[in-house]
């Protein structure tokens, strides 16, 4: 029987100490394997029929967020999705928002100008909702230092006050767990935490839509897509599909072997593994003298005033970004409490 352990060593094999997930997860081998196959057959003239890896991953997305695969649209970016909600939006709404988030997540809302975009600190935002709120847009986990949104409490005030909400899993599905039916919107990229290729990204809407216009529905977004490649589109598909980007069929193809990766592995399981690791740097953090930001439960540690040691750290073989003047430590999967101790080595050096 295979053992988390024998699964991950299976699939991933890193050549160097990589804490740097937040930005890029690594690739399973099952995935390459996938991507050499798929585009060998593009170059013989016998492709694959990839569309079917996109239905794959629209259902393991949904299975993993713990929704119907009907309410979830596949694209390749958030920055998309925000767009698509902020179109939705009725001149002079509200969007509450917190400070220095995502842009990808954030910056579509300021754009439309007839917009009133308030931003607050992260741990008011629950407690900042009013009564003219339209929509709570907020990264479940924060990019710049790995902050957790008390989604709960602003799931609960927007209830209370008739705002949507939207919320932006990209830090956090893989490993922590999440239920995206409690929310109105919610959309992730898939590259970081599940490790995915780069150009698959999903958005969760409503079953009823949620107000949304397809705005940049093509043939792909066609209950008949097929039928539907020339001309206005002339049914749109009755479910999220409605929404989906014409795909970038390589990546699905890859993205429908990890996303079984971590389907296999287990979220709970993933998230057990990843806070031991991260908590086990905060302990080295205390004895080296540093304190990182305060994150309790999250998997993404960042350490104020080390970032610029990240150049030195990459030389010494070890990954991790610099965000914020932040050294930002990403642990997961396939991290061991050894990378752990390189890293806290090489920063006491």
């Amino acid at each position: 029987m295979e053992t988390f352990e024998s699964l991950v060593r299976a699939e991933f094999a890193p050549k160097n100490t990589y804490l740097n997930t937040a930005s890029t997860g690594l690739l399973p081998a099952r995935t390459v394997a996938a991507l050499h196959a798929a585009a060998l057959s593009l170059a013989e003239g016998v492709p694959q029929d990839m569309f079917a890896d996109v239905e794959a991953c629209r259902a393991a997305f949904a299975r993993i967020v713990g929704v119907s695969a009907s309410r979830v649209a596949a694209g390749a970016s958030v920055a998309v999705h925000s767009g698509l909600i902020a179109a939705a939006l009725p001149e002079g709404a509200e969007v509450l928002t917190a400070e220095a988030d995502f842009s990808s997540l954030v910056n579509p809302f300021h754009v439309r100008r007839d917009l009133k975009v308030r931003s607050v600190p992260l741990e008011r935002l629950a407690e900042s909702v009013r009564p003219d709120t339209a929509l709570v847009a907020v990264s479940a986990v924060q990019s710049a230092d790995g902050r957790i949104a008390d989604l709960p409490a602003i799931r609960e005030a927007a209830r209370a006050h008739g705002a949507r909400t939207f919320i932006d899993v990209s830090q956090a599905v893989g490993w922590l767990p999440l239920a995206a039916d409690d929310f109105d919107y919610v959309s992730s990229v898939a590259y970081k935490w599940v490790v995915c290729p780069r150009g698959v990204a999903f958005l969760v809407v409503p079953e009823d839509f949620g107000g949304l216009t397809p705005v940049f529905a093509g043939w792909a977004a066609g209950e008949h897509p097929w039928d539907s490649t020339y001309g206005p589109v002339k049914e749109l598909a009755h479910s999220a599909r409605r929404f989906d980007e014409s795909p970038a069929l390589l990546a699905y193809t890859g993205a429908r072997h990890s996303l079984a990766l971590v389907e296999e592995l287990g979220v709970a399981a993933v998230h057990a593994h990843d806070l031991s690791l991260a908590d086990r740097f905060r302990a080295g953090l205390a004895t080296l003298g540093h304190e990182p930001v305060p994150a309790p439960g999250s998997a993404i540690v960042s350490v104020p005033g080390l970032g610029q040691r990240q150049p030195e750290l990459s030389r010494a073989g070890v990954e991790v970004s610099d965000r914020a003047g932040n050294l930002r430590a990403a642990f997961h999967l396939y991290n061991t409490p050894a990378d752990v101790d390189r890293l806290l080595d090489v920063l006491s050096g």
